[in-house]
């Protein structure tokens, strides 16, 4: 699935219809998904909207709070017990209209600083006579982080990362076997 093929035609974010029997409606592909189906289109980051399909209004925070709720129930517990207390402390208070810009802003500049650790760490390997290993180790890695994002399933993933992956692979393993016959015999 490729994200140009889930846009709007006016790069518009995709509307998904909530009904009264909790079912979700993907306007763009005409056909029922699931929250799992949701979360995937968060991590590879395509917009949607839910709107429920009888009043018309925005219910996307009431479905991603859903999500994430699910994803915690699973057992893959990302939010500290004790960083929910603190969330839960601010509502109501005053300093309640502040605490979601400056989440937003800290969950930005973690992703900010994950994208330039990546690019640092591949501009450094790259350099010296292993940097073309280095860097489809690199390649491999992130493929590899990518196919295995907590939720997706190697089946799940976009056809052009398994392609991908396969090559590294073969790659991995050409890279083996020239090493194993230069490594002298016992």
């Amino acid at each position: 699935m490729k994200k140009a093929e889930k846009w709007t035609k006016d790069n518009d974010p995709i509307t998904i219809k909530k009904y009264a029997n909790r079912r979700l409606y993907d306007t763009s592909s005409s056909k029922y998904i699931t929250l799992d189906h949701l979360a995937n289109l968060i991590r590879q980051d395509i917009e949607f909207v839910v709107i429920d399909a009888k009043s018309g209004d925005d219910i996307t925070h009431n479905v991603l709070t859903q999500i994430i709720m699910e994803e915690e129930s699973s057992g893959k517990g990302l939010l500290p017990t004790n960083f929910m207390k603190e969330i839960i402390s601010f509502y109501g208070g005053s300093m309640q209209n502040m605490i979601p810009d400056y989440l937003e802003n800290s969950m930005r500049g973690f992703r900010e600083k994950q994208r330039q650790m990546d690019d640092a760490l591949e501009s450094a390997v790259a350099q010296g006579p292993f940097g073309e290993i280095a860097r489809k180790n690199l390649q491999m890695m992130k493929a590899a982080r990518d196919a295995f994002v907590p939720g997706q399933s190697v089946s799940e993933a976009p056809q052009g990362n398994r392609s991908e992956m396969d090559e590294l692979k073969r790659q991995v393993a050409e890279l083996q076997a020239k090493l194993d016959r230069m490594s002298p015999e016992d």
